[in-house]
């Protein structure tokens, strides 16, 4: 894609061997996961402290493609951190707030940092997602900033959702690499 590096950023239990995450990991060199210790108990301290070292680890600011909790965990890392990175791709983020859309082992990220973020951003949201209402990732993209791009009836775009490479998703990416 280019010389710019990605930094994908799963969501609890990681991302699947088919979740687009996985195949864009596959596909390119340049793109490289963040290891977490533990995908099954997520701690939120830790998730930060991974994530700020593959940030630290990278010569020029990377491009964050971040699903799911992973959103949350930029949110978190946003507050604390923030600069280092070029942009952010972020999808079907998790509602950590709410008991009814996410299990128990995700509420240490509650509650969801709603600061603007220093980077530019992108939030994907399905209108039918089971992890998230609309609304409320409105509300999250709003607050961070980001535009945000509604994807008719894709679920939590995941491997479930058989976008497969998921072509729209890497066009944002491009345009979020390609930005100044």
């Amino acid at each position: 894609m280019s010389s710019t590096l990605v930094l994908i950023v799963p969501g609890y239990r990681g991302s699947g061997l088919f979740h687009w995450q996985s195949l864009w990991e596959a596909s390119d060199p340049d793109f490289h996961r963040v290891t977490q210790r533990d995908w099954e108990t997520p701690c939120l301290v830790d998730w930060i402290e991974a994530l700020q070292q593959a940030v630290f680890d990278c010569v020029l600011p990377p491009v964050v493609v971040a699903h799911s909790l992973g959103c949350a965990l930029v949110a978190h890392w946003a507050t604390i951190h923030g600069h280092g990175v070029k942009a952010a791709l972020l999808v079907s983020p998790s509602d950590v707030d709410s008991p009814a859309h996410t299990p128990a082992a995700v509420r240490g990220f509650s509650p969801m940092p709603l600061l603007t973020f220093p980077f530019p951003s992108i939030v994907v949201a399905s209108n039918n997602d089971p992890r998230v209402e609309l609304k409320r990732a409105e509300m999250f993209a709003m607050s961070w900033g980001s535009r945000l791009v509604v994807v008719e009836r894709a679920g939590h775009i995941n491997e479930d959702s058989g976008l497969g490479d998921w072509a729209a998703g890497k066009a944002l990416l491009r345009e979020l690499m390609n930005a100044p």
